[in-house]
């Protein structure tokens, strides 16, 4: 009644002299590869203490966005998605991105993490910057719309704004650049680029759409700001 591939492998002692892996190593890739797989089930058992554990995402990173917000949501949850086609240098061949981010705000719990055709991006790289070009600019921008700032007072930084984020983004090329063999972060120019476009025109629509989240996220940034210019005024006074 079932059939599939079934695959067993053996370290070789010469290369790997430290076989002892922990199980929450096989927790985290599964768990990891059950966020970017929605609607996959993946089941580990283990032989040793006969018990077995599923991990399933039916929504994907929009599941996992919530989860890992808890009770703690200071917004909905946003889910956007996209595709783009384009290349990285004139002289690079064309390429295709598809493109999924979710996130919420929130004055409790901060986690950003980025993930690329299935794996986990330690380091994030283009994804990262992207996210962090966006949503300052747009933030940015909605607080001096709004006349939000005190008089002569600097701009916020993407550290407010991480302070009350929950974020995770997935994508999928067909053309990828890593920084280094250790793949924790992707140098695609293009996809950067595509992804900081995209991001700034839903969060337009976004805080457009629902002034009313839009003006707990400024309140809440605002306070996330003020704190940290007023925490650093004082480590200075101390230091003088």
């Amino acid at each position: 009644e079932h059939t599939g591939t079934i695959q067993h492998w053996k370290p070789d002692l010469e290369v790997f002299t430290d076989i002892k892996i922990p199980m929450e190593y096989y927790r985290e890739t599964l768990r990891r590869q059950a966020v970017v797989n929605p609607g996959l089930t993946f089941i580990l058992y283990d032989e040793q203490s006969d018990t077995t554990e599923t991990f399933y995402y039916e929504r994907g990173i929009m599941d996992y966005v919530g989860e890992l917000a808890g009770a703690s949501q200071l917004t909905n949850i946003q889910f956007y998605e996209a595709s783009a086609k384009g290349r990285d240098r004139d002289d690079k061949p064309e390429y295709k991105v598809k493109m999924q981010v979710a996130f919420l705000f929130n004055n409790e719990v901060n986690v950003l993490e980025y993930y690329h055709n299935s794996s986990f991006l330690e380091h994030g790289g283009a994804p990262d910057r992207a996210v962090k070009n966006a949503f300052v600019y747009e933030l940015d921008k909605y607080l001096k719309n709004n006349n939000r700032y005190n008089k002569n007072e600097s701009k916020i930084t993407f550290a407010d704004i991480q302070d009350s984020l929950v974020l995770v983004s997935s994508s999928f090329s067909t053309v990828t650049s890593y920084e280094n063999q250790t793949k924790k972060a992707i140098t695609n120019r293009f996809i950067q680029e595509a992804m900081t476009d995209f991001l700034k025109e839903q969060l337009t629509a976004y805080f457009t759409e629902n002034p009313a989240e839009a003006g707990k996220v400024l309140d809440q940034i605002l306070i996330n700001k003020r704190s940290r210019e007023s925490a650093e005024k004082q480590r200075l006074n101390i230091r003088k």
